[in-house]
């Protein structure tokens, strides 16, 4: 890996789960499809190198949430399937760390700099990156490993999922996280 050192880093690989599958296939828009592929090229490089990934899982506690423990939308997409060895942590929240011991884990093992994928960009991937900035993490947002929705504004305004992205990484950008690419983080030019 270039732009991290592998004994201090780990990866977040956020809620890579079948839920939003499901929303696709109900019609939701989304950006950058080839944000999965982009993930398993973090997965394989932080493996390849023996570094630490945590798999965050998120469990809704709404009766129709699309990610209830049990349901099919729980479960975790195949290209991002953990290993042996890779905990799970499981959160109720948008932040990864609320309610778990994500936190403690990674300074246990001394971790500085924490590499952020998954779903979505302006939710719990945007308030995982937001925290792990607070709380003194050097946080690395991977762009094209993440993906959002459209959405319907407090107005009733249609935001495009290319738009909400764009403005995430903004917000982010230089005061909570580095927001890198794949190739940045991997030392390789991403497949196409």
């Amino acid at each position: 890996m270039n732009a991290v050192t592998p004994s201090h880093t780990a990866l977040l690989a956020v809620d890579v789960q079948r839920a939003f599958d499901e929303w696709e296939a109900a019609g939701r828009r989304r950006n950058n499809p080839p944000a999965i592929t982009r993930i398993a090229e973090l997965l394989t490089a932080f493996r390849d190198q023996g570094a630490q990934i945590f798999h965050i899982r998120h469990e809704g506690t709404r009766p129709n949430s699309s990610f209830r423990a049990g349901g099919t939308g729980y479960i975790v997409k195949d290209e991002a399937r953990e290993m042996a060895g890779e905990p799970v942590i499981v959160k109720r929240v948008n932040s990864a760390f609320i309610g778990t011991d994500l936190e403690t884990r990674l300074r246990g093992a001394g971790v500085k700099t924490l590499v952020i994928c998954g779903a979505t960009t302006n939710h719990c991937v945007e308030t995982t990156t937001r925290m792990a900035g607070n709380l003194g993490f050097d946080a690395c947002l991977v762009r094209d490993a993440t993906w959002t929705y459209d959405r319907t504004g407090p107005d009733g305004e249609m935001h495009s999922a290319e738009d909400i992205y764009a403005m995430t990484l903004a917000n982010l950008n230089g005061e909570f996280a580095r927001i890198m690419s794949t190739a940045e983080i991997v030392g390789v030019p991403a497949s196409v």
